[in-house]
């Protein structure tokens, strides 16, 4: 099962800057992301959200789906224009599914951030820790939410440098140890 970790930064750039880090260290096989995101507060107030690994996802989804509609399609349904339809359907279904971390988390979290501030969002399946904390430390930021065991979750609050670890704000993520 992955983990969901989510960081807060007090800049708009070492969320990105993080994450560029995470994407590095993946390549070297410490750590491997099931999905990340980037959210960012601009001075106007408004929440920008830069999904990475969901896009790569949903699009093998709606090709896959427009394989297998166009499939049915003409196996069952006869004539090319069916086939295409059902193409046409599974393709938005593909392209429609929400993979990894919720995107209304995502905003939400989002929308916390004061202006200037941005949110490093990643769902982990593996990782070697203490591989991946030193690159972590020179970022900084606050754990906001993690479904982390209490005690990674106070490691990875260490690592980055700061005493309080906020509580976990959707009654959705399960809790496990790790």
């Amino acid at each position: 099962m992955s983990d969901l970790i989510a960081i807060t930064y007090k800049d708009d750039t070492s969320a990105s800057a993080a994450l560029n880090k995470l994407s590095r260290l993946q390549k070297e096989h410490v750590i491997t992301l099931e999905d990340a995101a980037v959210a960012n507060m601009n001075e106007k107030g408004k929440v920008k959200v830069k999904q990475t690994l969901e896009a790569q996802h949903t699009g093998s989804l709606a090709g896959w789906g427009f394989f297998w509609g166009f499939l049915i399609g003409l196996l069952f349904g006869g004539p090319l224009i069916w086939g295409l339809l059902t193409a046409l359907l599974g393709g938005i279904i593909g392209k429609t599914t929400d993979l990894g971390i919720d995107n209304k988390f995502i905003k939400e979290v989002g929308n916390s951030l004061e202006p200037g501030q941005s949110a490093l969002f990643i769902l982990v399946i593996e990782v070697t820790p203490d591989k991946v904390l030193p690159h972590l430390e020179k970022f900084g930021g606050t754990v906001y939410q993690t479904s982390l065991s209490k005690e990674d979750e106070e490691k990875l609050q260490k690592a980055l440098g700061h005493e309080q670890v906020k509580e976990a704000a959707g009654e959705s993520l399960d809790v496990e140890g790790a």
